[in-house]
């Protein structure tokens, strides 16, 4: 397997063609450290955005950035945070997931499309991408959106390229709105609530006009070995106290609370958004568990994980007042289809196998079936921009 490295969207485009014309397949990659996330495929090439790197607009006044697809996350987030100016969504590290040393980088961010705890406040990825340049499978090089949000008609490619996981394209240059980076930020604790109680907790804050901006419940056994109900707040000082303050008298009747500083409150929500509870990291059993993603209702989200835990021995803990839950279970064949995603259908929910071993990959369902009518959709929608199959054939989807 050759490996491609271009260094201009040119030199991009010329390999691409090439491989067009031959009918090579390519496996995209960006910082690789998010390359055992989806199925596994068997491609030709390799292609790495790694040396189309360097940011090719800032606006700060207008709040928005262009960079290239291989800019390293961390060089985004310094340029902006030395103009008090931030990712809205908090960006996710996945590292210690998967046991990578690379540096994550803006097109595997864009690829992927995962968000942080922010993402119940600000919104995820998708919300905050407004242009992209990416190479279809024809090799042109197509140019979607601009600096401004703006209404589209038809496939918006924009929004279409976010979590497509290279399947319908290369990306090349990504445009994101920023935000105003808060001054500070303070976390209410409340320990030893059950999950149905902490989750009640979370969603009576998030019902308040405190713009509360992360909401976790991490039960006993996670971190600690107590439970932990989680409730960020971030602005200015003045308002973060007393903001504080006022959930504090709200959630009373929960439990006494407990105020984190911003230091500490900065790294446990580090933590919460980078999985490292469920990591793994250092564990040698870690190859013999499944590690799932689940998005469901918050009132359902307790009941859904009790309905597990009676067949299973689990490890998990929710994020986004109840609506993502990180589980962590034994490598179980039939588990995915007969408890896993039952339970998770039930609760009107749908889940995601982040990790496991090659093989356990090969045999299930690594993203949420589709029904007939939308796998029809997927097909005909990759068809149209990569009509060869080029791009990671079979990430997401079987013969897709």
């Amino acid at each position: 397997m050759s490996l491609f490295q271009p260094k201009t969207e040119a030199e991009a485009v010329e390999h691409v063609l090439s491989c067009y014309s031959l009918g090579q397949s390519l496996r995209l990659e960006g910082g690789a450290t998010r390359q055992d996330f989806g199925r596994p495929i068997a491609t030709t090439h390799v292609l790495s955005t790694k040396a189309l790197s360097g940011v090719t607009l800032y606006e700060p006044s207008e709040l928005v950035i262009r960079a290239k697809a291989g800019t390293p996350v961390a060089e985004i987030e310094k340029i902006i945070a030395a103009q008090g100016q931030m990712l809205p969504f908090e960006a996710m590290d996945l590292r210690l997931i998967y046991g990578t040393q690379g540096e994550p980088t803006l097109g595997g961010l864009t690829a992927t499309g995962l968000s942080g705890p922010r993402r119940i406040q600000q919104g995820g990825v998708r919300d905050h991408l407004i242009g992209v340049n990416f190479i279809n499978g024809r090799g042109e090089l197509i140019k979607s959106g601009g600096r401004v949000m703006k209404n589209v008609t038809g496939l918006d490619l924009v929004k279409l390229s976010c979590a497509a996981h290279g399947t319908l394209g290369l990306l090349t240059e990504l445009t994101f709105k920023l935000r105003p980076r808060p001054e500070t930020q303070g976390t209410l604790l409340i320990k030893g609530l059950s999950d149905a109680r902490g989750i009640e907790a979370l969603c009576l804050a998030m019902g308040t006009p405190y713009e509360v901006s992360a909401s976790a419940h991490l039960p006993a056994g996670i971190g600690e070995a107590f439970s932990r109900t989680l409730i960020r707040i971030e602005n200015f000082a003045s308002s973060v106290t007393y903001r504080l303050q006022q959930l504090t008298l709200l959630l009373k009747d929960f439990g006494s609370c407990e105020i984190l500083d911003a230091d500490v409150s900065a790294q446990l929500w580090r933590d919460i958004s980078n999985v490292k509870f469920l990591s793994g990291a250092g564990d040698a059993n870690a190859s013999s568990l499944a590690l799932w993603r689940m998005s469901v209702p918050p009132t359902q989200a307790s009941h859904c994980m009790a309905q597990i835990s009676n067949h299973l021995p689990i490890s998990y803990y929710y994020d986004w007042s109840g609506g993502l839950i990180w589980l962590l279970v034994p490598l179980v064949h039939d588990a995915a289809s007969h408890l896993i995603r039952p339970a998770v259908k039930a609760a009107q929910g749908h889940a995601t196998l982040m990790r496991a071993p090659e093989g356990f990959r090969k045999t299930i369902d690594v993203f949420e079936p589709q029904s007939e009518a939308m796998m029809k959709l997927t097909a005909s929608i990759k068809a149209s921009l990569d009509p060869r199959g080029l791009f990671n054939p079979g990430r997401m989807y079987a013969e897709i």
